[in-house]
């Protein structure tokens, strides 16, 4: 229905469209949280409580956090091999409900929880904001993303750019690979699954510092991946925030 009315409809009737048919599908389908289920909203106040935020205790470089202090603040694996990347940082924990809403997010085609968990990563960004010129999201091969609907990332990437300010440069990014889904694989294999995936457009990039956003960093050999491209095509820097981090 929405695809045969609010199409038609100009810009400005399209987005009251829009909220009308949300306020119609919450009556006939009341929402249900996506980290416990208890109705009544996507993402309940006790799944709020219960996020553990991530702090100032990480490795300077990939974000990692660290059980101590540490003389050079950076954590066992960036000593020896660091990643080629100017720095990753994370949100939150990925563990407990937040975990599930990310993968309702990720998997379940529950792309309005972008919104409420889009909130974290601008709380980060506020506390300790990165060098950034643009935003750029983690892009999905298109064959994933006709599977999905959606690129979680991206959506993401758009409520933190909206609250930045900063502009959405999702051009500058593509994933030219379909790659292997990363989660069966180990840390080696990740990092040989993603190598080349990526192409920059120097148009876009060149002497520009990028802020790469995705959903969850485990070994980082994605965002890696994508900063190596961006290096190629002349970015002047590459951080990468995500929503949360494996523990």
């Amino acid at each position: 229905m929405h695809a045969l009315v609010g199409g038609t409809l100009p810009p400005a009737w399209r987005a009251g469209w829009d909220r009308f048919s949300a306020a119609l599908l919450d009556l006939i389908f009341p929402p249900r949280c996506a980290g416990c289920g208890a109705g009544g909203s996507l993402w309940c106040c006790t799944c709020q409580a219960s996020v553990h935020t991530i702090g100032d205790l990480v490795c300077s470089h990939c974000g990692r956090p660290l059980n101590s202090p540490s003389l050079d603040d950076l954590c066992a694996q960036c000593r020896q091999s660091p990643p080629q990347i100017d720095g990753i940082r994370s949100a939150v924990a990925f563990e407990g409900p937040l975990r599930q809403a990310i993968h309702r997010l990720k998997y379940g085609g529950s792309a309005s929880l972008a919104g409420p968990l889009g909130v974290f990563l601008s709380e980060r960004w506020q506390a300790r904001p990165l060098p950034a010129d643009m935003i750029v999201p983690v892009p999905l091969h298109i064959s994933r993303v006709r599977e999905r609907g959606y690129n979680q990332s991206k959506l993401l990437a758009e409520q933190l750019s909206r609250a930045t300010g900063l502009p959405l440069a999702e051009a500058a990014l593509q994933r030219v690979r379909a790659t292997a889904p990363q989660i069966t694989l180990s840390a080696a294999e990740r990092k040989l699954n993603v190598r080349d995936a990526f192409q920059a457009s120097a148009d876009a990039v060149r002497n520009r510092r990028a802020v790469l956003v995705d959903d969850v960093c485990t070994t980082g050999a994605t965002l890696e991946s994508c900063s190596i491209a961006l290096r190629r095509a002349g970015a002047a820097s590459v951080w990468a925030l995500t929503l949360a981090r494996a523990i």
